[in-house]
């Protein structure tokens, strides 16, 4: 799926993620909820969306208890 298929919300969150380091610092959902000021609930659906729009784009793992992300953006 293209890049262009991303919603504005979608795409910000890609750029936010790859400008940042979730790698090191663990993911928070709360946080970035609070950082967009959406529900928890839209940034899941957000990140699942990129996971299969930009799936070469974007890694999720689980590292000493905690969710990393790291991303590239388009």
């Amino acid at each position: 799926m293209p890049s262009m298929d991303l919603t504005d919300f979608e795409a910000r969150m890609l750029k936010w993620i790859a400008s940042s380091d979730f790698t090191e610092v663990p993911w928070s959902t709360k946080r970035a909820a609070e950082a967009f000021k959406v529900d928890e609930k839209d940034v899941y659906e957000a990140l699942a969306a990129l996971t299969y729009k930009v799936k070469d784009n974007i890694q999720i793992s689980y590292k000493d208890g905690s969710i990393r992300i790291i991303a590239d953006d388009i």
